[in-house]
């Protein structure tokens, strides 16, 4: 090779230069020359190339001596590969520059210190290797990172650290398990300006979900000081998710925030050898977002930038890890890595599978809760690691097919983490290093449980199971469930639309790669209960109700809020944008808040606000609470609610449904108050469904037609008030049939009016899944959309196809 070049300029690498400059370098630099015109701020900074490694490593003569310590690694024994992965290391550790190379590198740092008018800067000194961050091999986190470096001797140390962390433990072993050749994987390092996180804030973004692959979302981990702390999972961080089509339209569609408690941040050391250190947060700083909404939707228009721009050079959907960083001093957003992520772009969505856990008592056996990562269940014996180093003096080797649970992983710990049938910790967010090699491996964790090494005890049967949404749950012992498997390819196609009935939102996500035609059924008050859980009124006035325990629980929850209007508002707004974002651009229909008396009773405060009934099933409630004087302005709130996510989030595939309206008079009130509060039908192309379920609805059909745009079938409530009974005594249960003839005749008179006054009409129900000849009477009279639970969805369209087929 001819004067192989040893140094170059960041701006000066582009995507072509991967062998010279590895994987991140090249992206960096590709990014400085292609998007810095589009507005996205990159530190500036040099490359020290391949060729200086390899120089490094001829120069030390090391070569041979390391590949005999990696070929007399036993990869089925931990210590074996931690003795050879330690000597290796210091081999390059105690190796020595060849003086041309230190002196160009030196000269380098030299000249980016002046560009910013200082002697000795301070800068962050980033591996890059060949193999990391391609399309087809994570590595994610496998080479150092030094932040906080200044000076000649210590980037020419950091450098040689960087070099050794080429042959970290869990380097070596991911690298015999992809089946990467040791010596054909070289590193490139990066000196990179410092941006002054320590005196902001930093974290990650992913332009996609990372847990169920949805597309069409940013997702943005965010904590004070620098980031290191949340890809280590050591703070649980804030979490921010805005949707990508209506961002890109220049609504504000931030659809959901979570706090994180950011108890502690990592600053700039004190000087001397201490480059970073570790301190507690302000309290004050735990309690509110560490990002204004104008930064989250900046930040997620350049990860949107990005990932447009490296789908276009690559010719297909490329999503991607960002680590972004907010300087305290010039209050400048800077985005600091860019990599392809390698999971969920290579995952075949139309292959289902699907876990149904069968114990219905498994809420007596759940143990803690945390962040779910991937959607599997595992069974195994608690095994509590506090540190690799322990487990190895003391020869507690760790069994496979038990469950880690531990503090918090850091990538070292891969070996051990792929024997695990499931992985708990005590901290981390869903984007740690524990979260993103678990992901990976494909191994179920649930990370920010808190005190897992206190409450689980060694050698207990438990089940870790992230089946049930974006909440991990550990139940003691064994629970039984199903484990389905169906490819999507293979059902068959169907003339009447099926819908879905979504009641979570943090399952949204998930259920949006069913085939489906939008949402026939989203219940206010699944978010109201697990989401808010406080009466809407208890919220407005429990200053003036003298409890002081409610308030103070009430004061925790709207901590990060306003006010509490705000708190609810916000958090119903979120709750429903997340599914209608799911499903965008296809109909998501919003039933208003259906409570009945006894049921919002349980909800914080709701002992202040609400009768005694004998029969709550037919008392206050749907319409009939809507306009009261008592709680017309907690229904204000959710009309609020949802004209924030139509008109300043952009989903106006949002329809809103009305419960339990007895008269065509009430529906009038219920849209006056509708109006008085932002909401009328027909502006802004809002549609207004009835809830069929009450006799009246169908008997006055031809009158309620002319005030909405669809009817949707309550088919429960229609039964059981049709037929005079109630659907909750066991002493009637052998009545209970919505094909009872009276049943269908209603079914009947209410399709056929509404077809005669164009209004559309579908059901919400199990009953055309359960029972084929209910699907085929409903679908012989022309229902327009039949709407199921998730679970059902296959069954659903072979009954259908079965019936039309005969049709």
């Amino acid at each position: 090779m001819n004067n192989p070049i040893f140094t170059i300029d960041l701006n000066k690498v582009g995507i072509n230069d991967i062998d010279l400059v590895g994987g991140k370098n090249a992206s960096l630099g590709e990014m400085i020359q292609h998007l810095t015109a589009l507005g996205v701020n990159i530190p500036n900074g040099f490359v020290i190339t391949v060729n200086a490694y390899y120089e490094f490593i001829k120069f030390n003569n090391l070569d041979t001596e390391i590949r005999r310590i990696v070929n007399d690694i036993d990869y089925d024994n931990i210590e074996s590969l931690r003795r050879g992965g330690l000597q290796v290391r210091q081999l390059i550790q105690n190796g020595r520059f060849p003086k041309s190379i230190s002196e160009e590198i030196i000269e380098k740092y030299y000249e980016l210190s002046r560009t910013y008018d200082q002697d000795v800067t301070d800068v962050a000194v980033r591996s890059s290797a060949t193999a990391e961050d391609l399309p087809d091999a994570s590595f994610a986190g496998q080479q150092e990172t030094y932040l906080n470096v200044r000076g000649p001797v210590s980037i020419i140390d950091c450098v040689r650290n960087c070099f050794a962390s080429l042959f970290t433990d869990r380097a070596i072993s991911y690298r015999h398990n992809f089946k990467y050749d040791h010596f054909l994987v070289s590193l490139s390092v990066c000196i990179q300006k410092m941006v002054r996180s320590d005196l902001g804030a930093s974290g990650v973004a992913f332009s996609l979900d990372t847990e169920s692959g949805f597309k069409d979302v940013v997702v943005i981990n965010a904590s004070y000081g620098l980031g290191e702390l949340i890809v280590q999972g050591a703070v649980s961080p804030d979490e921010y998710v805005v949707f990508k089509p209506k961002l890109k339209e220049g609504f504000k569609s931030i659809i959901e925030k979570k706090m994180g408690n950011k108890d502690k941040m990592m600053v700039y050391g004190e000087g001397g050898d201490e480059r970073v250190r570790i301190i507690p947060s302000e309290k004050n700083f735990r309690s509110r977002f560490c990002l204004k909404d104008e930064t989250i939707i900046k930040l997620s228009k350049w990860v949107a930038i990005i990932e447009d721009y490296y789908s276009k050079i690559r010719d297909k959907w490329t999503p991607m890890d960002i680590e972004w960083a907010i300087d305290g001093m010039t209050r400048d957003l800077f985005v600091v890595q860019a990599r392809p992520e390698t999971i969920h772009s290579r995952k075949d969505y139309s292959k289902i599978t699907e876990y149904q856990i069968l114990d219905e008592t498994r809420n007596e056996k759940l143990l803690l809760k945390g962040i779910a990562v991937g959607d599997k269940i595992g069974t195994g014996k608690v095994n509590i690691l506090y540190s690799l180093d322990k487990r190895v003096t003391e020869g507690h080797e760790f069994v496979a097919g038990s469950i880690l649970v531990t503090d918090m992983t850091d990538p070292d710990w891969e070996p051990i983490m792929k024997k695990a049938s499931a992985i708990i910790t005590n901290k981390g967010g869903r984007t740690c290093h524990a979260a993103i090699v678990a992901r990976e491996l494909g191994v179920p964790a649930i990370v920010g449980c808190g005190n897992a090494t206190e409450l689980l005890k060694e050698g207990t049967l438990v089940t870790a199971s992230c089946a049930e949404g974006d909440v991990g749950f550990v139940y003691n012992g064994d629970i039984e469930y199903n484990k389905l498997e169906y490819d999507l390819n293979d059902l068959p196609k169907v003339n009447t639309p099926i819908m879905l009935n979504v009641a979570s939102p943090s399952l949204a996500f998930q259920f949006s790669h069913l085939p489906n035609s939008g949402v026939g059924l989203a219940r206010e008050e699944f978010i109201i209960n697990n989401y808010i859980q406080v009466h809407p009124l208890a919220l407005m006035q429990h200053k003036d109700l003298n409890d002081a325990d409610l308030t103070n629980e009430i004061e925790k929850k709207i901590i990060g809020y306003d006010s509490e209007e705000d708190f609810f508002i916000n958090k119903l707004a979120q709750g429903i944008a997340k599914i209608a974002a799911a499903f965008y651009p296809n109909k998501v229909i919003v039933r208003f808040s259906d409570f009945k008396s006894n049921e919002y009773f349980n909800l914080l405060g709701g002992k202040y606000f609400e009768p005694h009934e004998e029969n709550p099933m037919i008392g206050w409630r749907g319409a009939s609470r809507y306009y009261s004087d008592a709680y017309k302005a907690a229904f204000g709130l959710e009309c609020i609610a949802i004209k924030k996510v139509r008109e300043e989030m952009g989903l106006t595939n949002v329809v809103v449904m009305v419960p339990f309206c007895r008269t065509v008079n009430e529906l009038m009130k219920v849209q006056d108050v509708m109006k008085e509060y932002g909401l009328v039908r027909g502006e802004n192309g809002l549609e207004l469904f009835l809830m069929a379920e009450i006799p009246s609805n169908i008997i006055l059909a031809d009158e309620f037609s002319k005030h909405i745009d669809g009817f949707s079938i309550g088919s429960n409530d229609l039964t059981q008030l049709t037929l005079g009974l109630d659907r909750d005594s066991s002493l009637v249960a052998h009545l209970y049939d919505e094909r009872n003839e009276a049943v269908k005749k209603m079914l009947e008179m209410l399709i056929h009016t509404a077809k005669k006054n164009k209004v559309k009409v579908g059901i919400c129900g199990q009953g055309p899944s359960d029972y084929p000849d209910f699907a085929q009477f409903l679908v012989q009279l022309g229902i327009d959309s039949i709407s199921v639970t998730p679970d059902s969805v296959v069954k659903t369209y072979k009954a259908l196809h079965e019936v039309e087929q005969k049709m």
